[in-house]
């Protein structure tokens, strides 16, 4: 299981404070950072959905 240490919306630490507004900015759209290294990821959103890559980590879909 992989621990979120980073914000997948704003990129800060994830224990910095509540994200209560990234947490709903999320389900509308999909992250611009990576929750593992913080690096910005590369995202395009297509009419089916969205891919977000990582250099590191690979790539994510929503």
């Amino acid at each position: 299981m992989t621990t979120l240490l980073y914000c997948g919306h704003c990129g800060r630490d994830a224990a910095d404070g509540s994200h209560s507004d990234c947490r709903r900015a999320l389900a509308m759209e999909p992250p611009r950072y990576c929750a593992e290294c913080r690096r910005r990821m590369i995202v395009q959103v297509h009419p089916m959905g969205w891919t977000a890559k990582c250099s590191v980590h690979g790539e994510l879909a929503g």
